[in-house]
């Protein structure tokens, strides 16, 4: 007698040619990278880190040059501000020079900055789609402008407040003597603190353009957003007053707003992919 088999409820292999449409997703995604295993992601990053770190060497190296007067204009402004007769000083042998190499691979940063933002997208980039790696020279350009334009407001409106501030506790019977190290510590971290919150836009822009968040999700959640924005002031302030931490969450504030706009005008669904 012969055997019937009975028949299986596991579906029946899917030849690669079923769903077109799937397999071109597949695609895309190992095109854009999804098959790279962890020693090639550790490869890649190390490629990456040693390009940043030539593209520094190379921007200190231009840096050294202009060294004396960028000295000049961090420092000039602010022995404007003190009083007559009063000037910034260093007690250790080493601290004019070292403040100097400081200020000399600050610059270098600055000057490099563009080239490792794009290093940073590349090491990135093989992990988004085809259609998302487009946004390389806005994410470039965009986080480039926003880090120089917090670093600005950090030099000619945040710090000098926050200095006028310091100065403010001098008294007949009380000078203010500030060591140059200190002064200059204080400075960078403001400087680069004001740096990375003004990349708030950039960071919206990029997870707006991939569907991630919209405006109406941000102006949904504007009460918790208030809230971490001003725990954060308090956090990144260098100093522990209230104006250098206003004067760090206000900004904020206003980027924000700007997010909101930035997440409205291009948002994924507003472009015909």
């Amino acid at each position: 007698m012969a055997l019937v088999p009975f028949p299986s409820s596991a579906p029946a292999p899917r030849e690669p040619d079923d769903d077109p449409l799937h397999d071109a997703d597949e695609r895309e995604l190992d095109g854009a990278g999804g098959k790279m295993s962890f020693l090639e992601h550790l490869d890649e990053l190390r490629n990456r880190l040693i390009a940043s770190v030539w593209a520094l060497v190379v921007g200190c190296i231009v840096s050294f040059l202009f060294v004396g007067r960028t000295q000049e204009w961090i420092l000039r402004p602010l022995w404007q501000l003190m009083p007559e007769g009063n000037k910034l000083m260093f007690t250790a042998p080493t601290e004019g020079f070292m403040t100097m190499m400081k200020i000399g691979a600050l610059g270098g940063l600055f000057i490099a900055l563009p080239f490792i933002i794009f290093q940073l997208w590349l090491f990135i980039a093989p992990g988004l789609y085809s259609n998302e790696k487009r946004f390389a020279v806005p994410f470039v350009l965009l986080g480039t402008f926003f880090f120089l334009t917090g670093a600005a407001f950090s030099h000619y409106v945040a710090f000098p407040y926050t200095w006028k501030f310091f100065l403010g506790f001098e008294t007949e019977y009380l000078e203010f003597r500030p060591k140059l190290s200190d002064v200059f510590s204080l400075w960078v971290k403001m400087l680069l603190a004001f740096g990375v919150i003004f990349q708030m836009p950039t960071i919206v822009f990029f997870l707006s353009r991939m569907g991630m968040v919209t405006a109406g999700f941000l102006i949904k959640h504007t009460k918790y957003a208030v809230l971490i924005i001003f725990i954060l002031g308090a956090v990144l302030s260098p100093g522990t007053d209230v104006v250098s931490q206003a004067m760090m969450a206000g900004p904020m504030l206003v980027l924000y707003a700007v997010s909101i706009g930035i997440a409205w005008l291009f948002a994924k669904q507003k472009v015909d992919e």
